[in-house]
């Protein structure tokens, strides 16, 4: 009998030029690129190109890519309509979020060539920073700014959220952190998007269903706990009168012996530290040496260095090292964004990522389908009337 593979690890379902991630060297590529060398220099929308096209795009094409996505930054009626209601009852963002991309729909081009499938990701991509930043103003009961079409696609989102022109280290800040997630080899919701292409449905329904995955703690909703982690051991240490490293070791000790995950540290596929999380470091402690909160980054590195270590000496056989959501919780805390939008401003980033894939499916199709084995019984007996 064939061994399960449980949660389909190890097994390869599909050749892509997207993105590699190596676990066993700590090593990200995307699109052919380093991820240390792409995310910190390069603007999101290169990274769309590059991803969409196989290549970093000329100026010229850049500038056309650019014109393209605020040309579709507006929403259907039915879509703001929509998002107003989901703020009015305080549905969770990622919810909103779920639910507003799939009304977008409602504009979508449809159809199943490239060409339509790629014009549907520009408009998914241009939108969803509308999508998120419309149900935020709308639970703080304020509408939009007017949109601007001389913003980058990252600048307009901190434009739509606070109203104001984000200073250009943060804008820098947060573009670094949405060309470092962009994409990351098949994890759950890239392969959901790729399993909904598959059957030949619609980009909109496969990022949808992408959004849905994204969702889970286990996957894109848990960035959030680790700047809480560090917030929660910087006031116990206030009270204790400890130092924070001292707070720290006691705090990973009691998680560990009850069996907690510490939130912010191991990965299913990193053997040695996470990549993005020296990029998103390196980030953070930029913005905070620019004028952002310096003494939390200082923080965070006592209470890493403190947890690395208790890891290390609790659990000498697993390799536990920081991961991405260490550092991303402090970076997007850093350029100003509320912990509830968080993993919805993973999903703007990701999406980039999902619809290159969408569109790669797309080019060699076949059906994913994968097989199950049954375990149930054989011999039931529908029961007949006496």
């Amino acid at each position: 009998m064939d061994d399960i593979a449980a949660g389909l690890e190890g097994v390869v379902v599909a050749a892509t030029r997207l993105s590699e991630v190596d676990g066993e060297r700590g090593r990200l590529i995307i699109g052919g690129y380093p991820v240390e060398e792409l995310a910190p220099h390069a603007h999101f929308e290169e990274v769309l190109s590059l991803l969409w096209h196989g290549r970093l795009p000329s100026p010229a094409e850049r500038t056309a890519l650019a014109e393209a996505l605020a040309a579709r930054r507006g929403l259907p009626a039915a879509t703001r309509a929509l998002l107003r209601d989901a703020a009015r009852r305080a549905v969770p963002a990622m919810d909103a979020l779920r639910m507003g991309v799939a009304s977008l729909s409602l504009g979508a081009r449809g159809g199943g060539d490239r060409a339509a499938a790629l014009d549907d990701a520009i408009t998914l991509v241009a939108a969803m920073p509308t999508v998120i930043a419309t149900y935020w103003r709308e639970r703080a009961g304020r509408g939009l700014p007017a949109p601007r079409r001389d913003l980058g696609h990252v600048a307009h989102f901190l434009w739509l959220l606070d109203g104001r022109e984000a200073d250009p280290a943060v804008v820098r800040a947060l573009e670094t952190y949405c060309n470092t997630v962009v994409d990351h080899g098949m994890n759950a919701s890239t392969f959901t998007a790729r399993v909904i292409a598959s059957t030949q449905s619609d980009p909109c329904s496969a990022v949808v269903g992408a959004i849905g995955a994204l969702k889970g703690p286990l996957h894109g909703g848990a960035p959030g706990p680790a700047l809480d982690m560090v917030f929660a051991l910087r006031a116990a240490a206030a009270r204790s009168g400890r130092t924070l490293e001292a707070e720290t070791d006691a705090y990973v000790r009691r998680e560990v012996g009850a069996g907690a995950r510490m939130m912010g540290f191991g990965h299913r596929v990193y053997r040695v530290r996470d990549p993005r999380a020296d990029v998103l470091g390196a980030a953070a402690l930029a913005l905070g040496a620019r004028g952002g909160d310096g003494t939390l980054i200082a923080d965070a590195r006592i209470v890493e260095a403190a947890t690395l270590r208790v890891l290390r000496e609790l659990k000498p056989r697993r390799r536990l090292d920081t991961n991405v959501e260490f550092y991303t919780a402090l970076l997007l805390h850093g350029v100003g964004l509320p912990a509830e939008l968080f993993t919805p401003t993973f999903a703007l980033a990701r999406v980039g990522g999902w619809t290159a894939h969408i569109l790669e499916q797309m080019e060699a199709n076949r059906l994913i389908r994968p097989a199950a084995r049954y375990v149930g019984g054989r011999d039931g007996r529908w029961p007949r009337a006496a």
